[in-house]
């Protein structure tokens, strides 16, 4: 007998996965039976073939055994199959192998052991992949050996292989993509927009010009719309089914997980009626305690024609997150932390301004090094912009100093959203939203606490934006109507920066400008490259969730446009701010200075000295930065000794230039890329893919329902202008303050819709991957790579336990607040019970997964 190798097989029938398709596991027996089974050959390292191209020698194909007898787990799902190879001496060590599924379904191949290969011992494959039945395939599915190669290292055998598998994953370019393609392209943001509805559902094209440039996102290859050939046709509303590669997909932990908080949201889209849910006065909240009792008792549905359209649309056992034990059925919503302790500590001014430091969006606020604050607007196009707030409005409140001793002092802060909104006002005024551009003036406390000093809200004049602003300007009060007009300042200053943070800072800054990098990794880079291996754990999930968004959140008439105030312009308003957006500046230390929060300081531990010190967001968010860093400078010199490899790495450089021509190819020619020629542009380049895709997501994502899930303290709309004297809607400001800012924030469906699309953003999977973690221990065969990846989870341990030693500091007033909330945005969460997951407020995942 000749010798045999043994090896193990581990996979995920499609049956356990999807209990939809109840045939699949019977025709899968079926064909077991015919001898149309799973068959693995071996593709040789190190002995080239001269008759296949010296492609490494093919072994004789193994089937796998007991396929019809092996009993699938119904917990974890694993199945465990064995195969045994004939081994010839020509075939030497195994580097690849091909596989062939001949049975009706797919199924999910997670790893492939070989043991005691003859001259090697164990050879490991990490696979990860969907395999579909042959025919949906024009070519062999190949799988690698858990080993990393450059290029120009690649064994020749298996270097044909390695260069095939990214031509396959690049596709062709043409034709509607199946859920079976592999495929990774380019597409514009064509497919938001659906005229064949009617004209108000017709979206500019995002991306591909200079009017409306953008990040480019994954091809899925639907034909135009019969109204629109530049527009893509879409999808069913509620269908799931928008093309990702497979691979790409949510496993089906997350998918579930995703699908039972998001009934929520589905069944207040599917309900229209749910309007007649209001009580007495429709679609208002009259008291704070109504919002309250959205958490504290929930909104019950009424029996009748609601609750039967409501069992009609959605199966009963799906009911189960909207049904309470007596059987009532309620809408009914999680504790935001930010009113869990204390009801009405969000109206405080303190709370107010630390939420820019600490909050959902706090990558906002700048220096001010120029009073009063002036416009970059071209004032031929919008003529006078800048800040009517004259020293008389703030000068007292400056703790003795005058304006330029605070300037001078480094006292002064800014929100400023004045200049991105000005230009969309008039036209967003148009919809059912009344809202201003606002300014936001803050002055640095001696506790490190930060204290409003005025807000400015401003207004294009009637005859034209031409003629410059309206502008008025209110002052901190406290009492009487003077304190119900201050409120409501907030509130307006708060709805900018909400729509400012889902749009800029949350969706265009991470889940948009990341994805280009997704889909040139996989098209560039082979899954041997050690970068590949670097960047990958980093991208989970993000080509699913940005597909969703686009199919449910961020569509014309989408949940999106329904609950923040630039409606119908949301994307279109982002697309002009991308205008501004630089790669190198998404660094966290470069974004700092920008900002003017810091400046650069050789003797602080990294490089700079923040000019607010009780900074969470930064504080915290320096020591990641940082961490990351280190660890990637560590991997990628031990691929990189010398910048000559990285200069001749054909795949990196073909990554690079894809993703500046193409990734985000309305950028291509900005003189700022890095030129990916030495290891200091390689380390800095994929520190900030890092850093964005896990911490700077995590920041601007996961206190959503914290502190947003409460609306009163993060408003997503305003629905009438400020109040004037002598006008009915001023008198009820004075008679009933709290109605009044009810009525002009955002209402109660608009609530309801919102609250249930935070809620599903701001949970964590119980499947969560998080930074310092991977999904495998054996994600390289390289021990120095294992070990730099040990050492990097071990700085984060060291930098959680900081966070929850500062945490407990009461010199630190703004990493707790008014509303007793912690700041743990930027804890890493790398112990075992994070795999909780939920509305925890804290945690870095790996990726932009949610």
């Amino acid at each position: 007998m000749g010798k045999k190798i043994k090896g193990s097989v581990v996979l995920m029938k499609k049956n356990v996965l999807d209990f939809t398709d109840f045939n699949a596991s019977i025709l899968d027996r079926v064909h077991e039976f015919l001898g149309k089974g799973v068959s693995l050959q071996l593709i040789s390292a190190v002995n080239g073939d001269p008759g296949n191209g010296l492609r490494g020698r093919l072994g004789k194909a193994a089937f796998l055994e007991e396929w019809v007898t092996t009993i699938t787990s119904l917990t974890a799902g694993d199945s465990a199959f064995k195969v045994t190879f004939d081994y010839d001496e020509a075939l030497g060590v195994p580097g690849a192998f091909i596989i062939k599924n001949q049975h009706h379904s797919e199924f999910y191949l997670k790893t492939v052991t070989l043991q005691d290969v003859p001259g090697h011992g164990r050879i490991h494959f990490i696979c990860n992949s969907w395999v579909y039945p042959t025919h949906r395939y024009a070519y062999d599915r190949v799988f690698f050996a858990n080993q990393t190669y450059l290029p120009s290292n690649t064994p020749e055998p298996l270097r044909k292989y390695r260069e095939e598998e990214l031509v396959n994953l690049r596709g062709n370019g043409t034709g509607e993509l199946k859920e079976w393609d592999r495929v990774y392209d380019y597409a514009y943001y064509n497919d938001l927009g659906n005229p064949d509805k009617g004209l108000e559902y017709k979206r500019p094209v995002l991306g591909g010009s200079t009017e409306y440039p953008y990040p480019r996102r994954g091809r899925t290859g639907r034909a135009p719309t019969k109204t629109d050939p530049d527009t893509e046709s879409r999808l069913p509303l509620l269908s799931l089914d928008i093309y990702v590669p497979r691979d790409e997909r949510f496993g089906h932990i997350k998918m579930s997980d995703f699908l039972a908080y998001s009934l929520k949201a589905i069944v207040q889209l599917l309900l229209p009626e749910l309007k007649t849910l209001c009580d007495s006065t429709p679609n208002e909240f009259d008291t704070f305690q109504d919002v309250l009792d959205l958490y504290e008792g929930g909104i019950k549905l009424p029996d009748g024609p609601i609750l039967d359209k409501l069992t009609d649309s959605i199966p009963l056992e799906m009911l189960k997150e909207l049904v309470q034990t007596d059987g009532a059925p309620l809408l009914k919503y999680p504790m935001p932390q930010v009113i869990e302790e204390e009801k009405f500590a969000w109206r405080t001014d303190e709370e107010f301004a630390r939420e820019m430091l600490a909050g959902v969006n706090p990558v906002a606020i700048s220096r001010l090094q120029e009073f009063p604050p002036v416009s970059k607007l071209d004032p031929k196009e919008y003529g006078n912009q800048n800040s009517s707030i004259t020293k008389e409005h703030i000068e007292n409140k400056l703790n003795g100093l005058t304006i330029d001793e605070a300037i001078e002092k480094n006292k002064l802060f800014i929100l400023d959203h004045h200049d991105a909104l000005m230009p969309y006002l008039k036209r967003i005024n148009t919809t059912s939203t009344k809202t201003y551009a606002s300014r936001t003036l803050l002055f640095l406390n001696d506790d490190g606490t930060l204290k409003p000093l005025a807000i400015e809200l401003s207004l294009p004049p009637p005859e034209g934006e031409e003629h410059g602003a309206i502008n008025q300007v209110f002052t901190p009060a406290e009492h009487g109507v003077e304190g119900s007009v201050w409120q409501l300042a907030k509130a307006y200053a708060a709805v900018n920066d909400s729509g400012f943070h889902q749009l800029i800072s949350h969706w265009l800054n991470t889940h948009a400008a990341i994805e280009p990098f997704v889909i040139a990794t996989n098209r560039q880079l082979s899954i041997l490259h050690p970068i590949h291996k670097l960047l990958h754990p980093h991208f989970r999930d993000t080509m699913n969730i940005n597909a969703l968004a686009r199919q449910i959140l961020i569509n014309a008439g989408g949940v999106l446009e329904k609950t923040v105030f630039p409606a119908k312009y949301s994307m279109e308003m982002s697309s002009v701010v991308y205008k501004k957006w630089v790669f190198p500046e998404q660094a966290l230390p470069a974004d700092l200075i920008k900002r003017g929060i810091a400046v650069p300081d050789s003797n602080q531990p990294h490089g700079l000295r923040l000019l607010i010190e009780d900074y969470p967001y930064a504080v915290d968010g320096l020591e990641i930065w940082s961490a990351i860093e280190t660890w990637v400078q560590d991997y990628c010199s031990i691929y990189y000794p010398t910048d000559d490899l990285i200069q001749g790495d054909s795949e990196l450089q073909s990554w690079w230039t894809e993703l500046r021509n193409e990734g985000h190819g309305d950028k291509k020619d900005e003189p700022w890329w890095p030129k990916m020629q030495t290891l200091t542009e390689l380390t800095h380049t994929c520190t900030i893919i890092i850093w964005v895709a896990s911490a700077l997501h995590a920041a601007v994502n996961f206190g959503q329902y914290p502190y947003a899930g409460y609306l009163p303290n993060r408003p997503t709309i305003s629905r009438r202008f400020m109040p004037k004297p002598g006008t009915t809607e001023y008198q009820e400001l004075e008679s009933n303050p709290d109605k009044a800012f009810l009525k002009t924030i955002t209402s109660q469906l608009q609530t309801l819709l919102g609250v249930s699309l935070i809620e599903i953003l701001s949970r964590h999977s119980s499947d969560e991957v998080y930074l310092g973690q991977r999904d495998t221990p054996e994600w390289t065969s390289d021990a120095e790579a294992l070990d730099a990846f040990e050492k990097f989870g071990k700085k984060l341990v060291t930098i959680e336990n900081r966070i929850l030693d500062m945490n407990n500091e009461q010199q630190w007033k703004n990493r707790v607040g008014p509303v007793k909330v912690p700041y743990l945005l930027l804890y890493p969460n790398t112990s075992d019970e994070s795999h909780v997951g939920g509305l925890t407020g804290k945690g870095i995942p790996n990726s932009v997964s949610i």
